[in-house]
């Protein structure tokens, strides 16, 4: 994709953004008149507690209004699927074999000592999101971040070794599928598309909630999925991928001398 066609992209969706940005600021309230017991509040709390979720706003996401977090869940799928489409290697492009990198080694000891300990925060952050803050759109993208400090604690051969993207691509399908197949699961039950229809278990562990957990993991398996093939396109991109014109082997000066070639390329 040339650089003409990614700046009009950028610059579309900026400006549906700006729109709707000012839209939403111009519709908040007042300030100082949001306090006091709000009756969805209220209502909100009272289903997360007799459902054993000690998170609210994990109730209110994968439970309350589960169905509007499938769309949600949906819109990062095709914005992942649409950004693989639009950085795909194109006819006049060609790969290049990445450069070793020269990395400091106390940069290199400090990110091979954060990787685990940041992958191991992605995943509890995933597992307890209906007890603590977080859940799996947070820790899937602590996860997926936390696999790309191989790429900076070594270099980009080092983490495509450790990250094959057909695994990834197959995970983030694998994500969606299962949440859709868990509200399925909910009307073969005899009750409504997404409704919690498993044991709430004991509060504040990590199999209460019901279905809050499950679609959790779903959720964090698509999320960290889709993150790393993402990052993956781009990092190609920056590194792989050679446009037309670079890396022949020809001269950037080449003419009547480097300099003056450069300035008449310019003066054109």
């Amino acid at each position: 994709m040339s650089a003409r066609v990614r700046l009009w992209v950028f610059l579309v969706g900026a400006a549906g953004f700006a729109v709707l940005f000012a839209v939403a600021c111009f519709g908040l309230p007042a300030f100082g008149t949001g306090t006091g017991h709000h009756p969805y509040g209220v209502r909100a709390v009272h289903a997360s507690l007799s459902h054993h979720t000690a998170n609210v706003i994990a109730s209110v996401n994968f439970d309350l209004r589960a169905f509007d977090t499938l769309g949600e869940e949906t819109i990062f799928f095709s914005a992942v699927l649409g950004t693989v489409v639009l950085l795909r290697q194109a006819r006049d492009e060609h790969r290049k074999d990445p450069e070793p990198a020269v990395v400091h080694p106390r940069v290199r000891r400090f990110a091979l000592l954060m990787l685990p300990l940041a992958l191991l925060v992605g995943l509890y952050v995933i597992a307890h999101g209906q007890i603590s803050p977080g859940g799996g759109f947070q820790g899937g993208v602590v996860a997926a971040t936390a696999l790309h400090l191989l790429y900076i604690a070594a270099d980009y051969r080092a983490l495509e070794r450790v990250r094959p993207l057909t695994l990834y691509e197959i995970g983030e399908a694998a994500g969606e599928v299962a949440y859709v197949i868990t509200g399925l699961a909910a009307v073969l039950a005899g009750a409504a598309f997404l409704a919690n229809v498993l044991p709430f278990g004991t509060f504040a562990t990590l199999s209460s909630g019901g279905t809050v957990p499950v679609l959790n993991a779903a959720v964090g398996l698509e999320v960290a999925s889709g993150v790393v093939v993402l990052l993956a396109r781009f990092l190609d991109q920056a590194v792989e991928i050679e446009e037309p014109g670079e890396g022949d082997g020809s001269p950037r000066g080449a003419g009547d001398g480097g300099d003056n070639g450069d300035d008449e390329r310019e003066r054109a």
